[in-house]
């Protein structure tokens, strides 16, 4: 499936395109093209987390965040239950705070 040429935004997007002036093009996605869609934008600010500097590395987690919220209520869940489920996990396998690097053959 593809979702041609775009990217997915936040909701206001357009809205603010338009306040300025702009005449955006928009369609509402599919349940599946959405969920491509979503996975496609962790990914996309996943990259940007990653060239980002400074405090624009927290403006790039807070967007990483609001797709992880997206995606927890895509799946029927929410960011609650996706964090008792992190904190589960914490106590039963650790966190990443040793910085542990763990060598494979």
């Amino acid at each position: 499936m593809s979702l041609g040429n775009g990217k997915l935004v936040r909701d206001r997007i357009p809205e603010i395109i338009t306040e300025t002036g702009g005449s955006p093009q928009v369609s509402t996605l599919s349940s599946s093209e959405y969920r491509i869609a979503l996975h496609n934008k962790l990914i996309e600010e996943t990259h940007e987390l990653i060239a980002a500097v400074g405090d624009d590395q927290i403006e790039e987690l807070a967007d990483i965040l609001e797709v992880i919220i997206a995606i927890a209520d895509d799946l029927g869940s929410d960011f609650a239950s996706v964090q008792l489920v992190a904190i589960a996990k914490r106590e039963k396998r650790g966190a990443f705070k040793s910085r542990i690097w763990l060598h494979t053959e």
